[in-house]
């Protein structure tokens, strides 16, 4: 020991050599990180988000990382104390004063935890102005390079693809969920969130996992299974259920979800999407798919999402995190969606930076050749991309985009991402505009002005079908408790026709394109549709009002038969003469 005059008056101690302190001082604090980091670790699906952020966000890697940085800074800065005008930076006087040992500094050090709170507190607040500011240019150009990204890889199409008539989306998701829930009985479990699968025998579906239910089944008991209700069908909905206890499933919590499990096999990618419940060979599996990030460092620093993948989980609790190609080649994988839902929302939105940052600003932007997702009213009961299946059973994100304005409604393109691959295609308009969702909508409600709209009835879930090169907004009519489909109504985007149909074949014909309704025009000469369900071989009455609306005759269409309205003789030479 050596002798140090640590007293004020001046006398003499024997306290332990000034260089033992600081090793004691640091290597308790490492043994303490080391004891979060360790807890951090086993809890890592916790704190999945902020580290995430902290690595793929420009403004996540400022206030995240630079307050990491700096806690870690203040964590191994030895404590000082201000008593007796006592230099801050001798050591050996801070631990080792009268009436203090080594082991109450360390851990108390006077003041010193405040002032680093202190400290810490005003760095982390000029860090949060920060993050603020480069999140501007940061963002702005995230939109732009994923709007030229989405730009160079979409092909223009020349024609609408065609869609797929054995797979129409006939049931929307309320209806599904009414009738499902009312069809089963769980008293430990419940129906989760529907979404959208195909089933084995590749019609389309809605699919539910069977979770636990309360709090206490939820900490203890497994998901058991997934159920499918067919939603191409109005006459009569299919249901089928496929039971497996799962290790890790959905509404089970913590350590027993499925969710937290795929997080601690693929830490590094991220899980906003939903799962896809769906069956094969008559077992049930999860999907989510994984969304991922790329830097560019050019102009500025920047990210931009990109497809990373999927997680397959198993009943068993296996758990395969697979590649995009990998995914697409897994055989229990074959025809279900892949492609992330969310990415592809992400990739639209973008789509209004095409043309540069400037030209969409608010005040000093052109907005030439802007556009944006078209806007779906509340009672729509939908949000896009919507999920088709077009031919070939291939299912297809599909998103309608308009102008730039806010009086506009007309669509401007439509454009199709492949759910198994994300490749993008779209259809433009050019100087014809179609009719969008909100108007079809209307559309569908002017077509039978005797039904109590709102009161009694409601038009839900609006959805574009393709048909012999022409784009159809298919929406559905329920009543107001969705218990049930009473028919579905086909508004063409190009003319405004509408059709009602309330039969299953009828729909399925009329997809197939055995209609022809190019020639019809909405109210051209005082005619409308009504449907014939009643009668096996007419598909619909075409119904011919006098001037007063009221209905003088109605003619019947059958299936495979085209239709075009022509006027009488003596109304075409009074159109010529006047036109001429």
């Amino acid at each position: 020991m050596a002798d140090i005059d640590i007293s004020d008056d001046g006398s003499d101690g024997d306290v332990p050599s000034s260089g033992s302190p600081l090793p004691y001082f640091l290597g308790t604090r490492v043994v303490i990180l080391a004891i979060l980091v360790g807890i951090a670790f086993l809890v890592r699906p916790l704190v999945h988000g902020a580290v995430y952020a902290a690595l793929f966000s420009p403004s996540g890697v400022v206030l995240i990382g630079g307050s990491t940085i700096t806690a870690l800074v203040l964590w191994f800065t030895p404590p000082w104390r201000l008593d007796g005008g006592r230099s801050e930076s001798d050591l050996s006087s801070v631990l080792f004063e009268d009436d203090h040992t080594p082991v109450d500094d360390v851990f108390a050090g006077g003041g010193t935890a405040m002032r680093k709170l202190r400290i810490f507190g005003g760095i982390v607040g000029v860090l949060f102005v920060l993050s603020i500011l480069v999140s501007v240019p940061s963002g702005a150009l995230e939109q732009r390079t994923l709007a030229e990204q989405t730009m160079d890889e979409g092909t223009e199409l020349e024609a609408f693809p065609q869609a797929n008539p054995d797979n129409p989306r006939v049931v929307p998701r309320a209806v599904s969920d009414v009738t499902t829930r009312g069809s089963v009985s769980y008293r430990t479990h419940r129906l989760g969130t529907s979404d959208i699968a195909r089933q084995e025998d590749g019609s389309l579906a809605w699919s539910y996992p069977i979770e636990p239910d309360g709090a206490r089944n939820k900490l203890l008991e497994n998901q058991r299974g997934v159920l499918v209700a067919n939603m191409t069908s109005m006459d009569e909905q299919q249901i089928d259920v496929y039971e497996a206890d799962f290790t890790y499933g959905e509404g089970m919590w913590l350590h027993r979800s499925a969710r937290w499990n795929v997080k601690l096999g693929g830490f590094f990618s991220q899980y906003n999407d939903d799962a896809v419940e769906f069956s094969h060979d008559g077992d049930p599996y999860l999907y989510y798919p994984k969304t991922g990030h790329e830097w560019h460092l050019l102009p500025f620093p920047h990210t931009t999402p990109k497809w990373d993948g999927g997680a397959l989980v198993h009943p068993d609790g296996t758990i395969e995190h697979l590649t995009p190609e990998e995914a697409q080649a897994n055989a229990i994988l074959d025809g279900q969606r892949l492609y992330p839902m969310t990415l592809t929302r992400s990739e639209m939105s973008s789509l209004g930076y095409r043309e540069g940052i400037i030209n969409q600003m608010p005040v000093i932007g052109e907005h030439e050749g802007e556009v944006e997702v078209a806007r779906l009213p509340d009672e729509a009961d939908n949000e896009q991309p919507f999920v088709i299946d077009l031919e070939g059973e291939q299912m297809s994100y599909v998103t309608a985009m308009e102008p730039y304005g806010e009086d506009t409604r007309g669509l401007d393109e439509v454009w199709f991402a492949d759910a198994d691959t994300g490749e993008y295609t779209y259809f433009g308009t050019g100087d014809e505009t179609l009719t969008g969702p909100e108007r079809a909508m209307g559309i569908a409600k002017s077509e039978d002005s005797q039904t109590g709209w709102g009161e009694n009835f409601v038009v839900t879930e609006p959805v574009p079908v393709t048909v012999d090169g022409d784009l159809w907004w298919h929406i559905k009519v329920a009543p107001v408790d969705f218990t049930d489909v009473t028919r579905n109504v086909f508004v063409n985007a190009d003319t405004g026709n509408a059709i009602e149909l309330s039969d299953d074949t009828a729909i399925r014909e009329f997809v197939r394109g055995d209609i022809d309704e190019s020639e019809l025009e909405a109210g051209e000469n005082g005619t409308d549709i009504e449907p014939a369900p009643d009668d096996s071989d007419v598909l619909y009455y075409i119904l011919i009002t006098d001037e007063n609306g009221d209905v003088v005759e109605r003619i019947p269409v059958e299936r495979g038969q085209d239709t075009q309205i022509v006027a009488p003789k003596d109304e075409r030479v009074a159109e010529n003469e006047t036109s001429g």
